[in-house]
């Protein structure tokens, strides 16, 4: 018992030496909704990030495997609060591949608002994302999504 205790405090210091705050560095977590998955952000400087989607989508006729990609932005002033909670918006592209069925590539816009833990590495995030499909034919369609990512780096 006394080695497990031992094992995991010293897997705790050593994931605590190498965690960085949310508005940087790389997180990666899960999302829920439309479509389900994992969820990626790779901060690029203190307003703009990357993040993508890797998920699988439970909607319509056809199941699907859904891969996006947002370039985003953030405003930190815009809800004033003694907690961090920017609003972010973006501009991205969305793939989906169903099965039985023509696959299907769209550009993405998406606008979102994040909660960052003062304690942990996390952020909690919800986001919308019209989606203007371009192939195989012009729909207009809806991501959404509530998630956590837990940072590193």
């Amino acid at each position: 018992m006394k080695k497990s205790i031992f094992v995991i405090l010293l897997i705790f210091l050593t994931v605590s030496s190498i965690i960085k705050a949310q508005d940087k560095g790389f997180g990666i977590g899960i999302m829920l909704g439309e479509p389900t998955g994992l969820s990626g952000k790779y901060w690029l400087n203190k307003i703009n990030a990357v993040d993508f989607g890797l998920a699988y989508s439970f909607t319509g006729n056809h199941n699907a495997a859904a891969l996006h990609a947002d370039y985003l932005w953030h405003s930190f002033d815009l809800i004033k609060s003694s907690e961090k909670i920017p609003v972010y918006y973006g501009v991205g592209a969305r793939l989906r591949m169903y099965e039985g069925s023509d696959d299907s590539f769209g550009v993405r816009g998406v606008v979102g608002i994040e909660w960052f833990s003062r304690d942990v590495p996390i952020d909690v995030f919800f986001e919308i994302a019209p989606v203007f499909t371009l192939i195989p034919e012009t729909d207009l369609d809806f991501d959404a999504a509530i998630g956590i990512r837990f940072f590193i780096n």
